[in-house]
């Protein structure tokens, strides 16, 4: 690959709109897209306009997609500047979402974790990406 690829992580969910209130109002991505009743999923695609990632929740009609399987199942978001790390902080904490103590105490370090509606982690990372 030469191009820097688009990245879209798909995951089931029996709560899309708790969960599309979390990712959208909580952590502040857009609303990118959305479907109903394609082939019996209803779905909501959410990012950042531009970014070279996005997130898709779907939920398929008659089907259970229960809760994540572990507290470590993470999506990490490395916020090198302080301000904009503690303005995500405080956008998640409005939206009523507190920070979680983290499976792995790697990641309370320098960062917070957040759970949303199904039990899957979020990291705000206060931290860049440095390899």
């Amino acid at each position: 690959m030469h191009e820097t690829p688009t990245l879209r992580v798909a995951r089931p969910t029996d709560r899309l709109p708790d969960v599309v209130r979390f990712y959208r109002d909580g952590l502040g991505l857009s609303v990118l897209g959305e479907f109903h009743d394609h082939d019996g999923f209803d779905g909501v695609i959410l990012g950042r306009e531009g970014a070279p990632y996005h997130l898709e929740f779907t939920r398929a009609h008659g089907q259970a997609a229960g809760r994540a399987p572990t507290q470590d199942n993470l999506l990490v978001f490395y916020l090198p500047d302080d301000a904009a790390w503690a303005a995500a902080v405080q956008a998640m904490n409005q939206a009523g979402y507190p920070p979680v103590a983290s499976f792995n105490p790697y990641w309370d370090r320098v960062g917070l974790t957040f759970e949303d509606p199904d039990g899957y982690r979020v990291v705000l990372q206060r931290a860049a990406w440095s390899r």
